[in-house]
C-alpha cells in the first residue's frame, strides 16, 4: 500500500508541475530540444520559395518539371532524468529540500517530454546506482517516477556522479537528452561526464541553498556531513570563517563550471529559495538559439 502521504505529495507536485508544463512551457521544451534526424516524407512539385538544393533532379528529368524533396523531424526522445538521492539533497534553508527541489524539477521535465510524445525514465543514484526505471511514455509512468523520488530509501549516503554516467553509458544504446540533478558535491567525475556527452545531449542541473554559500553568524554550531555523518564544531561568529567558508564554496563552484564549460554541457542553477520557472525559461530560450545558429 502506498501511504496516505505520500499520495497526497504526488497529487500537490502533479497539479503543480502538469499544469506549468502546458501553461507556462508549452512549446518551449520542444523548441530547445533536436529530435534524432531529419527523415525523408516525400517528393512534391516544386513551389516558389522552396529551396533550390532539395530539388530532386531525378524525377525532375523524368516529369519534365521541378519536384523537391521534403523531409520530417524524427521528433520523438528519450528523456532520462538522473536524479541525485544522496544525504546531501536531504538539506534546505529556504522554501524546501533540496531532494524535494529535484523531484518537482524532475516530474516537470516528465511532464513537459511526455506531453511532446517523448519517453522519459529515471536514474537515482548516491555513490552507487540506487534504482533505475527505464523510459515510457504515458501519464501514470510519468506519476509513478515521481512517487518513487518522492518516497525512495536509498541505501547508501555517499555522492559519485560518474558511477550514475558511467552506467548510463553501459545501458542507453540510443540517444538521449539527459538530465543530471545534482548538487555536484563530489569529484572525478571528469571522465565519465566527457563519455557521455559524446553520445548523449547532457543538462546539469544544479540544485543549491543559499547556505551552502554563506554562513549564517549564529555562534558556535555543531554541524553534521549528511553523507558521512562526521561532527564538527565551528565558530560561526568568525568573520574569518565565515569568509573561509564562502571562498570554498566558490572555488568549488568555479572548478565545476570551468569543467562543464570545457566540455560544452549545459548548465542551469535553481535554489531551494525561489521560483526557477524564469530561469528554465531563459535556459529553454538559449538551447534554441543555439540549434539554429
Amino acid at each position: 500500500m502506498i501511504p496516505r502521504e505520500l499520495l497526497k505529495k504526488v497529487r500537490q507536485i502533479e497539479i503543480r508541475t502538469s499544469r506549468m508544463a502546458d501553461d507556462v512551457l508549452a512549446g518551449q521544451y520542444h523548441s530547445a530540444f533536436k529530435g534524432r534526424g531529419m527523415e525523408f516524407e516525400e517528393v512534391r512539385e516544386y513551389q516558389i520559395g522552396d529551396e533550390v538544393r532539395s530539388i530532386d533532379w531525378n524525377v525532375t528529368a523524368r516529369q519534365g518539371r521541378p519536384f523537391v524533396k521534403t523531409y520530417r523531424e524524427e521528433r520523438e526522445l528519450t528523456v532520462i532524468l538522473v536524479v541525485d538521492v544522496s544525504g546531501s539533497e536531504r538539506f534546505g534553508s529556504g522554501l524546501q529540500q533540496k531532494s524535494e527541489l529535484a523531484a518537482e524539477f524532475a516530474a516537470l521535465i516528465a511532464f513537459s517530454a511526455i506531453r511532446n510524445n517523448d519517453k522519459a525514465g529515471l536514474l537515482m543514484f548516491t555513490d552507487r546506482v540506487e534504482r533505475f526505471i527505464p523510459p515510457k511514455k504515458g501519464t501514470q509512468h510519468v506519476l509513478r517516477l515521481i512517487r518513487e523520488l518522492l518516497g525512495f530509501k536509498p541505501e547508501s549516503g555517499g555522492t559519485d556522479v560518474g558511477v550514475a554516467l558511467e552506467y548510463l553509458g553501459r545501458v542507453m544504446r540510443r540517444r538521449a537528452v539527459i538530465f543530471v540533478i545534482s548538487d555536484f558535491i563530489c569529484d572525478d567525475f571528469e571522465r565519465d561526464l566527457a563519455a557521455v556527452h559524446s553520445r548523449h545531449d547532457i543538462i546539469a542541473v544544479r540544485i543549491q541553498d543559499r547556505r551552502e554559500q554563506e554562513m549564517p553568524n549564529v555562534g558556535l554550531a555543531t554541524l553534521q556531513d549528511a553523507e558521512t555523518g562526521e561532527l564538527c564544531v565551528i565558530d560561526t561568529g568568525s568573520a574569518r570563517v565565515r569568509a573561509g567558508f564562502g571562498e570554498s564554496s566558490g572555488r568549488d563552484r568555479a572548478r565545476q563550471d570551468r569543467l562543464l564549460r570545457s566540455l560544452k554541457v549545459d548548465e542551469l542553477s535553481i535554489t531551494t529559495s525561489e521560483s526557477y520557472v524564469q530561469q528554465l525559461q531563459a535556459f529553454f530560450r538559449m538551447r534554441e538559439k543555439k540549434m539554429y545558429r
